[in-house]
């Protein structure tokens, strides 16, 4: 895989963008709680693009002011501070989305992925995993938890997840932000957080 590609890759499913496509995708898979209006649609996606893009991307470019921090965040302890002010933004967003009436599977799936940043947070103190593995493996455990419990073939999209996750990995490593040990990790971390919330809430 050439680096160009693996960079592309790495920026379209970034950690940062990774619970807007999975709303996006939660909102458009045929469950009973994607027929909701548009209207219901466009401010749940508000909210989530908000708390969990916009705003984390403003801290880490106001962060980025000072020489301390760096952007490329190639230490893991780099990325302790930017993953607590996601936590953060993530619970504001968690907050709003109490305030409308919509199915709760949408908060339970955002404060999911606040237990995720938690522990990766906490894992990132001593070492370096991989934060976009453990965004796009929450996203496919979620979607295989909800297709079991609700009984409904998504092995289509499912199928597409695994093969984004495999490009996603092979891209960090191309581009020598992770070992195989990291992707992994982070994959399985992602994975079994939102596979056992979403499968017993």
């Amino acid at each position: 895989m050439k680096e160009k590609y693996a960079k592309a890759i790495s920026l379209v499913f970034h950690p940062l963008l990774i619970p807007t496509i999975g709303f996006l995708v939660l909102m458009n898979s045929g469950f009973y709680f994607s027929l909701i209006s548009t209207e219901a649609k466009i401010i749940v996606f508000i909210v989530v693009f908000l708390s969990t893009f916009l705003t984390p991307l403003i801290s880490l470019i106001l962060m980025n002011i000072s020489s301390r921090f760096q952007l490329s965040m190639d230490k893991s302890t780099d990325r302790v501070v930017p993953l607590l002010f996601s936590a953060i933004f993530y619970y504001v967003g968690y907050f709003f989305l109490g305030r409308f009436s919509i199915y709760p599977v949408y908060r339970i799936f955002l404060i999911a992925s606040i237990f995720i940043i938690i522990v990766l947070m906490l894992i990132s103190m001593k070492w370096k995993i991989s934060a976009h593995m453990a965004g796009i493996g929450g996203l496919l455990g979620a979607l295989i938890a909800l297709s079991l419990r609700l009984e409904i073939n998504n092995s289509s999209l499912i199928a597409v997840l695994v093969g984004i996750a495999g490009l996603v990995g092979t891209s960090r490593m191309v581009l020598g932000k992770h070992n195989s040990l990291q992707i992994y990790a982070g994959f399985f971390l992602g994975f079994a957080v939102n596979f056992v919330i979403l499968a017993l809430i």
